[in-house]
């Protein structure tokens, strides 16, 4: 079917809410208009670890709901803040449970192209790629661009 888009059009970006993704975001957006591809804004949540004094200790069920709730409602915020509410191509948005490197990874497996910030909002600000970033570079299934954050050149 000629009209229809094919799924090697689609293009995953991860989304922290970083200055480093909002810039993948829309390098990833002008590449989706060019390629008359979608884009799979995406992010990852995971249970932050508790500790107690019989050492680590799970959360609750209701808690997995909340943490997964606050990450899609952050991911729509910042979708909606870097392209806005009429994007110029189709902009989907993805909430997974696990680490970013691995749910990226994931995503890379049927995914024409992964678009990655050089740093998000972890560690050491001081180092030249996130540790997501190179992950996601050296092991994607697909081509992987980093989008450097013009703030740190």
């Amino acid at each position: 079917m000629a009209g229809q888009r094919e799924e090697s059009d689609r293009i995953v970006v991860g989304v922290d809410g970083s200055d480093s993704s909002k810039q993948a975001l829309r390098w990833a957006v002008r590449q989706a208009e060019l390629t008359r591809g979608v884009v799979e804004a995406m992010t990852a949540w995971d249970m932050p670890q508790f500790h107690g004094a019989l050492g680590w200790l799970p959360p609750s069920s209701s808690d997995e709901g909340a943490l997964e709730d606050r990450a899609r409602e952050d991911l729509a915020r910042v979708v909606g803040e870097t392209v806005g509410a009429q994007p110029p191509v189709e902009v989907r948005t993805a909430v997974h449970y696990g680490t970013p490197a691995s749910v990226l990874l994931r995503a890379s497996r049927d995914a024409s192209l992964l678009v990655v910030g050089s740093r998000g909002l972890g560690g050491f600000a001081g180092l030249l790629l996130g540790s997501v970033a190179q992950h996601c570079a050296q092991h994607a299934d697909c081509p992987v661009v980093v989008v450097r954050d013009r703030g740190r050149q």
